[in-house]
């Protein structure tokens, strides 16, 4: 019998990165075509928008130069018909005038062609750019799923996936949780560390400036204000950290990895939160779990950044069918007739509820507080995975 070839997993692993590599390269230079594209884009639709008001201003003189020519030929017709009844220096001024206005329209007409022509040229190039922007956008976002599969450790979901169906569905299940955790941690990055970083950026900028113009102890008081807001920020990190992952869930359970995240942020902030849990607690999957936390989690976050609260009450209640989320505030509130529709927070809380199949309620009043209600049906029987 022949043997069978042996792979060595570590050219496969090699082939792999290279792989990886290769396409993140790729996605790189997509990307940069496409910002280059979308920058001449905007500058060409400005440049567009010029030309088409000198266009405007062309056909309006070419109008008025028309007339003009109209009237100076009416006159050089009279003139020429009646020729005797008129002076040497008359005949003249209506032969000249004539033949100016003439020239000039000419030249107006010559540049109303070329400003047409450099208007249909330039839409024709930005309809170009604008299919290649398109393009590359589709491109960029196909690399990037490619590229999170490729990332998601194809050899081993081999191994432990025989069916070819269900190492697609599991491959796509792992981009989606990728790409959802990636989109939660950037909201959270752009609202915290980047816009702290970005301030101390621009304060660092104002030190020396402090310094030569109020002095030494300005120049002191400046720094320990931007040494506050690098702890700030390096708090908004560590909770960063923390929130990509509570490992006491798996070990404790729900109620107490929300006392002990309750007394951390507590601590943090100053503000008095209690946790009030009814009914019998149990243990749920792990996604229903991680689902309930996050929901609790992103609540108490928008209270203490958007609300200024002194006091926030969280109430989960267990059922038999539901399990019920209650988080209110007595912070400054907001008009809850305004939707809020760009807020990333209650955008994630939206998301989370929809794919467990439960509701949300949001009601809140100016200088009143806020309250969130969350209902979530209970679709597990069996306990935890």
């Amino acid at each position: 019998m022949v043997a069978k070839a042996q792979i060595d997993p570590r050219l496969l692993d090699g082939i792999l990165t290279e792989t990886i590599n290769t396409v993140k390269v790729s996605q790189t230079q997509v990307f940069d075509i496409s910002e280059q594209s979308r920058q001449e884009f905007l500058h060409l639709a400005k440049e567009l928008e010029d030309v088409k008001e000198k266009v405007l201003e062309a056909i309006d003189r070419s109008d008025l130069l028309e007339e003009r020519s109209k009237i100076a030929r009416s006159k050089l017709a009279q003139v020429s018909k009646h020729f005797q009844k008129y002076s040497e220096a008359d005949i003249r001024e209506a032969y000249e005038s004539a033949n100016a206005t003439q020239i000039e329209m000419s030249i107006a007409r010559q540049t109303e062609k070329q400003l047409l022509e450099k208007r249909n040229d330039l839409e024709r190039r930005l309809n170009g750019l604008k299919e290649t922007v398109s393009k590359a956008e589709s491109l960029v976002g196909q690399i990037s799923v490619v590229l999170n599969y490729l990332s998601g450790d194809l050899l081993k979901i081999n191994e432990l996936v025989e069916d070819a169906k269900q190492k697609q569905e599991f491959g796509l299940q792992i981009i989606e949780a990728q790409e959802e955790e990636r989109r939660r941690v950037s909201r959270e990055i752009h609202d915290g560390p980047a816009q702290l970083m970005a301030n101390v950026l621009i304060r660092s900028e104002l030190l020396e400036k402090v310094f030569n113009q109020k002095g030494t102890d300005a120049a002191i008081t400046e720094i320990r204000d931007l040494r506050e807001m690098v702890r700030a920020s390096l708090r908004e990190v560590r909770r960063i950290i923390y929130d990509l992952r509570p490992m006491a869930l798996d070990d404790l359970g729900l109620i107490p990895t929300l006392k002990k995240y309750l007394r951390n942020v507590q601590e943090n902030t100053g503000i008095s939160i209690e946790l009030v849990p009814m009914g019998l607690e149990r243990r749920f999957h792990t996604k229903m779990e991680i689902a309930l936390f996050r929901l609790i989690q992103e609540a108490v976050q928008n209270s203490c950044k958007h609300a200024e609260p002194k006091n926030i009450t969280v109430k989960i209640e267990f059922t038999e069918h539901h399990v019920s989320l209650f988080v209110k505030d007595d912070g400054k509130g907001f008009d809850s007739s305004l939707q809020k529709t760009n807020s990333f927070g209650l955008i994630g809380m939206r998301e989370r509820v929809e794919l467990l199949e439960g509701s949300l309620k949001i009601s809140s009043r100016l200088s009143f507080g806020t309250g969130v209600y969350i209902q979530i049906p209970i679709r597990d029987r069996e306990g935890s995975e």
